[in-house]
């Protein structure tokens, strides 16, 4: 299995700190946001990983390189800020990422959840982890039915982790696109499972949060 980690983001909420540094470089503790998500990935036992850029696309290449350090092999996909979403950069990385399931996590995912679960996924087009509605997200994003996901109440939001078939992005095209989008089609069609995680997570999309982490992790 390949990983691909999120990175493509401006990162509005958490300026003027991503005026000068893109997101995922900013540092909690020792390591980034994007280098604590690399080690775990690695320590999944996923060693391929293809990450997509936009804003200062260089930056963040040049930090990385090619993931030697990391004990993985890091490939990218460049994309010109703004253009594609989530969605859409993830169909566009599809040539790196190849014809099995893959696993996508948010560079700025701040988490203990043991990516290794993730490995035998999906037995659909998709397998998301799930955790409770932070502050931010009161509504939620999805319902869980047992093993399934739903679009029905109560919701949970989705925790920016999962597994994906290439197949679920088999009617997209190379556009600006959510990837709620085609999973919003897929859960319709009982096409994905999922999870809940009541574990440490934290989707780290300001700068108050950012300094909490920071704190918490000297």
């Amino acid at each position: 299995m390949k990983a691909m980690i999120l990175a493509a983001g401006r990162g509005e909420r958490m300026r003027p700190l991503t005026d000068v540094i893109p997101k995922p470089l900013l540092k909690v503790g020792s390591h980034s946001l994007i280098e604590h998500n690399i080690l775990a990935v690695v320590r999944a036992g996923i060693s391929e990983i293809v990450i997509n850029v936009a804003y200062r696309a260089e930056q963040i290449m040049e930090a990385l390189g090619d993931g030697e350090r990391y004990g993985a092999q890091i490939s990218y996909s460049i994309e010109k800020p703004g253009e594609l979403d989530t969605g859409g950069g993830v169909y566009k990385a599809l040539p790196l990422l190849g014809e099995a399931p893959f696993l996508i996590i948010n560079s700025d995912t701040w988490t203990d959840y043991s990516l290794k679960n993730l490995l035998s996924q999906p037995t659909k087009l998709a397998h998301l982890v799930l955790v409770p509605n932070p502050e931010h997200n009161p509504q939620g994003d999805f319902g869980l039915e047992a093993e399934l996901v739903s679009l029905e109440p109560p919701r949970y939001t989705y925790a920016g982790i999962g597994v994906y078939h290439p197949d679920l992005f088999c009617e997209c095209k190379l556009e600006k696109f959510s990837l709620i989008a085609p999973l919003t089609k897929a859960i319709a069609q009982l096409q994905v499972t999922g999870e809940m995680y009541t574990g440490k997570w934290v989707n780290v999309g300001t700068s108050e949060q950012l300094f909490a982490l920071s704190a918490a992790n000297k």
